[in-house]
């Protein structure tokens, strides 16, 4: 897709954004090296993990691994146009043996002057209700131009996030909250900041931030409709991952019924939600 201030790229495994371009034609998307091996996943039907990689639900066990399958199924393409498409997932017997539920997920692009908008739609069509997860993961060039130090580099948020963050272990979400490592609006980007794995906003203030560097384009992201917001990056990886996500891994001593899961979506038979994350550059 372009429309002469941007270009994207997206394929039909796992619905991904797999490249995004200025009018220069520089890249910002990490373009999936050995490291961490995606772009931009799609988090379906959980964030995170679960407690054994497994999903209790009715008195049976179903084997579902981290950030769930939505990243690793092909997705049937709905349209395509110079500037935008749709892509949509259903359940079949494979997902159905992980997760036990109807769903209906669609995934659709836009290009907006010098913005990509992504929307996310689940839609129950099964009888019961459907409880789920959703999240991006959209991981950007770190740094954002040759030469530049990842120390430079900062996250500004639209409004001051003073609350704990919280943290994981072994995938999992710890019980205690820590300090936040946010000062104010502004987050200083370190390597060391994810040796303990993600940063998670659990309820942020915000609903944008920019990534930001002296003499580097900025990139801002926005969502709507998700409830938390996920920082994450590898020391030995050139990447830093934005990610608004509506759940989390589940917390440490959590291994009962899904259902009863904390932070799930749950919808009743026949209804929709849609949540969308827009990255501009600027």
């Amino acid at each position: 897709m372009s429309n002469g201030t941007l270009s994207a790229e997206v394929k039909a495994d796992g619905a991904e954004l797999c490249s995004l371009r200025d009018a220069s034609g520089t890249e910002v998307l990490w373009q999936a090296g050995p490291v961490w091996p995606r772009h931009a996943p799609v988090l379906f039907p959980i964030v995170g993990r679960l407690k054994d990689d497994t999903l209790r639900h009715e008195g049976r066990a179903h084997r579902l691994t981290q950030h769930g399958f939505a990243r690793d199924k092909r997705f049937a393409w709905l349209n395509r146009s110079a500037t935008a498409c749709r892509l949509v997932l259903h359940e079949d017997a494979e997902t159905r043996a992980a997760y036990p539920f109807a769903f209906r997920l669609e995934i659709a692009y836009e290009l907006d002057d010098d913005a990509i908008e992504e929307r996310l739609t689940v839609t129950n069509p099964g009888r019961s209700v459907l409880p789920a997860s959703l999240g991006t993961h959209p991981g950007f060039a770190w740094p954002l131009a040759d030469g530049l130090d990842k120390r430079a580099h900062l996250l500004e948020f639209a409004e001051p996030e003073t609350a704990p963050v919280r943290r994981l272990a072994d995938g999992l979400l710890r019980a205690q909250s820590e300090p936040t490592p946010i000062t104010g609006r502004t987050l200083a980007l370190e390597p060391a900041l994810f040796a303990a794995d993600a940063v998670i906003l659990p309820e942020p203030a915000s609903r944008s931030v920019r990534y930001t560097a002296p003499g580097a384009p900025a990139i801002e992201v926005a969502w709507e409709g998700f409830r938390q917001l996920g920082l994450w990056s590898r020391a030995e990886g050139d990447f830093l991952c934005i990610e608004p996500w509506h759940g989390t891994a589940s917390p440490s001593d959590f291994d009962g019924e899904f259902l009863d899961k904390p932070g799930l979506m749950l919808l009743p038979p026949g209804e929709h939600r849609t949540l969308s994350i827009r990255i501009r550059l600027c």
